[in-house]
């Protein structure tokens, strides 16, 4: 495992856990009045599901020192992936009501699940 490229993956992790923390206060305070509520719900969404998997990525980091598989890293990889096209996908239709982003949320959220499938593969090979 190359040490510099878990430590860029848990700087990534720990900004975009701080970014949704601020797009979740920025939801309730700013967004609140200025949004339809279908609207903010699904922007919430997007904060929701960026704060769970900025913490999986900081879990593949901590699990990736101490199972011999370089595949966890590559599950890091993609929840980054699955945070960027789903979470901000949501955002983007959120704020700007352009639909044509509604087909890159599916994208990111496969992402998800391949990272999550990628993680329990290497859990299992390293049993």
């Amino acid at each position: 495992m190359n040490n510099q490229f878990s430590r860029w993956i848990l700087v990534l992790a720990a900004l975009s856990g701080a970014v949704a923390v601020a797009l979740g206060a920025f939801a309730a305070h700013g967004l609140k009045a200025r949004l339809d509520p279908n609207l903010l719900d699904i922007f919430k969404t997007g904060v929701q599901y960026q704060a769970w998997h900025s913490l999986a990525v900081i879990g593949c980091v901590i699990l990736a020192r101490i199972l011999p598989s370089k595949a966890v890293l590559y599950a890091a990889l993609f929840f980054i992936a699955g945070i960027l096209m789903f979470s901000g996908s949501l955002y983007g239709l959120a704020l700007t009501g352009m639909k044509w982003l509604g087909p890159i949320t599916p994208m990111g959220g496969v992402c998800f699940i391949i990272g999550w499938v990628v993680l329990a593969v290497a859990a299992w090979r390293s049993a």
